[in-house]
């Protein structure tokens, strides 16, 4: 679905067009022709390919989608992958946005997302000192949006982090908690799948050889590089602490099934001695002592029980039972 369809000179907006009238526009000097597609049918890209005589390999990878984040260059073009992460009610969803970036056009298509790049539009018109700059700098605002909607995310995670330690804990929520920082390690695994690639391209973008129409805008993909560098940290962060309280929660379930059979042991070994001593007993041999004696039987009963409370006195001492 085609969203908007601009032309822009000099910095300055000229006026949404026809997707039938980007070739007059392209053929302007100090001009350039933003476009913003949303889930694009197959008919879309292939007019729009052939209005910007766009890379039939990197139409290919729009047209399947669910690529890895990356930059590729085409010549005098580039084909840009971006994912889109959102955290709504606890479950992260994921986008892309593969944009094709020429030195007199952008397109950008997005794709399972409901994130909106309007605002990115909005702030390069008002800044035409910048957009003067041309399709490098649109490139550039499209790619810090994308990435600065990752903090939030970050931040979401952190959170959920915080709560899960509080928690850890709690008397018998050892097992669970070790489900949901698994889930939350996904979570993690999932972002840090967006971030990494796209920080190793990004690098690519200010340091060795440039694209040239990257050339003037460098200093800008150094700040999104330093964005991402921030964020894969945080991640890194996040997930060393995720295997630490997973340790931890193993730990203390081992720790609650020592005191088990620490406790299991201690009555087992109560249970045994009044077993010896009433198997003893039961045996009716005619020379047993006190057989014929009437308080036998009492007498009996209370040695049992006398040394039962004595090896429950001692393991209470020692913090067995």
């Amino acid at each position: 679905m085609l969203i908007n369809c601009v032309a822009y000179q000099e910095g300055k907006k000229l006026r949404d067009i026809q997707v039938s009238e980007i070739g007059t526009y392209l053929e302007r000097q100090d001009c350039f022709v933003w476009v913003a597609l949303r889930d694009a049918e197959p008919a879309e890209l292939e007019q729009l390919q052939r209005a910007f005589q766009l890379h039939e390999l990197a139409v290919e990878d729009a047209y399947h989608g669910h690529q890895r984040p990356k930059i590729e260059e085409y010549e005098d073009s580039l084909f840009v992958v971006l994912h889109t992460i959102e955290l709504v009610d606890g479950k992260l969803h994921q986008g892309e946005v593969d944009i094709f970036v020429g030195t007199n056009y952008v397109l950008s298509v997005r794709n399972r997302s409901q994130q909106s790049l309007l605002g990115v539009r909005a702030r390069c018109e008002r800044e035409p000192q910048l957009l003067r700059q041309g399709a490098a700098f649109v490139l550039y605002a499209l790619m810090d949006a994308v990435v600065d909607r990752y903090f939030p995310v970050v931040e979401g995670l952190e959170t959920e982090l915080e709560i899960l330690e509080e928690q850890m804990f709690t008397k018998g929520s050892e097992r669970s908690s070790i489900q949901r920082l698994y889930q939350l390690k996904r979570k993690a695994m999932v972002l840090r799948h967006a971030v990494v690639p796209l920080m190793e391209a990004t690098g690519r973008l200010f340091g060795g050889r440039v694209p040239a129409m990257c050339i003037n805008t460098h200093e800008y993909f150094r700040d999104v590089y330093d964005h991402l560098q921030r964020i894969n940290t945080t991640i890194d962060t996040i997930r060393e602490t995720i295997t630490t309280a997973i340790q931890v929660n193993l730990s203390m379930i081992a720790l609650d099934e020592t005191e088990v059979n620490k406790r299991l042991a201690a009555w087992a070994a109560i249970f045994a001695v009044a077993t010896v001593f009433a198997g003893i007993w039961g045996m009716n041999f005619k020379g047993m002592p006190e057989l014929d004696w009437k308080y036998g039987y009492p007498a009996a009963l209370l040695v049992i029980l006398a040394v039962c409370g004595y090896l429950y006195y001692r393991f209470r001492r020692a913090e067995w039972l």
